[in-house]
């Protein structure tokens, strides 16, 4: 059961078949990525902020300390972690419910179950997940983004992979089994950042996830000041790269395979563009109709 006191509401907004979109700091946000994108996101679309879930349950102080901060008044504020709900109205057919938060310490199935309170409540059709992985790939190439899902409709409808995967899971793997049991749709957008650079913020890896849910809602951003951010980025991972010999060697390499291979596999490539959006609106519309 979820205590009251734990999801707090500033007000319930009104939305037009809203799309949820969930990204966490934490352990599948390599570079920054994924919470970067659903930030970029938001701010382009003015989310509002309409409710939270308290920290106070979820979370090790000693391991995620509270942040003391200084107001202009020069006042001491204290930061707490910060896992919140926002609603932008508009940018395409479907308004777009926000989550963007921290990757929680504790009772992992209680927030789970706020979670999933919010986007019942407010009737969420689909659920993307947003992360980014480090992985074998490198900074020269497009970033590639690798859509799965557990949901059959899903994995049908827009030629998402089936997950392989077995082994310790985060908060996004526990959120997408909790959504199934909801019945609501869920699928994940994982974008792949390359593994010698793991404590680097990756803009590429952050316009690479923001231009897929764009297709998806077949919505726009400006995205220029990625597209800056990752030209600097690549700039300067190469100049670390040609620093040191058998680095440079690996990801020529990695260059090699990727052109003989290609970056992303088919069974995993996502469809994109109008393609992708169309088949969407399609699914939506016909879990419309079946409830």
């Amino acid at each position: 059961m979820i205590v009251v006191e734990t999801l707090q509401w500033d007000h319930h907004p009104s939305l037009k078949a809203p799309i949820m979109l969930c990204a966490f700091e934490g352990w599948t946000d390599a570079g920054g990525a994924a919470s970067s994108a659903a930030t970029y996101l938001a701010d382009h679309w003015r989310a509002r902020e309409f409710a939270a879930i308290d920290a106070e349950e979820f979370y090790d102080f000693t391991s995620l300390r509270p942040q003391v901060r200084l107001t202009s008044e020069g006042n001491r504020r204290i930061l707490w972690p910060q896992n919140r709900f926002l609603a932008a109205s508009g940018p395409s057919d479907h308004d777009v419910v926000f989550l963007i938060g921290i990757e929680p310490h504790l009772r992992w199935r209680a927030f789970t179950d706020c979670v999933t309170t919010v986007a019942s409540s407010l009737g969420v059709q689909a659920v993307f997940t947003l992360g980014a992985m480090l992985t074998d790939v490198t900074h020269t190439r497009a970033t590639p983004v690798r859509g799965s899902t557990a949901d059959k409709r899903l994995a049908e409808r827009f030629q998402m992979a089936r997950p392989q995967y077995q082994g310790p899971t985060g908060i996004v793997g526990v959120l997408q089994d909790a959504f199934g049991s909801v019945d609501i749709p869920v699928g994940s957008l994982m974008a792949q950042v390359p593994h010698y650079v793991p404590r680097t913020p990756s803009p590429k890896a952050t316009l690479a996830l923001v231009d897929r849910v764009c297709e998806l809602l077949t919505a726009h951003v400006s995205t220029s000041s990625l597209l800056l951010a990752s030209a600097a980025y690549e700039r300067e991972v190469s100049e670390f790269v040609a620093s040191d010999d058998d680095i440079a060697s690996y990801v020529r390499q990695l260059e090699d395979r990727s052109e003989d291979e290609g970056s992303v596999t088919p069974e995993a490539e996502i469809p994109s563009g109008d393609a992708l959006a169309a088949e969407l609106e399609r699914f939506l519309r016909e879990q419309g109709d079946a409830n």
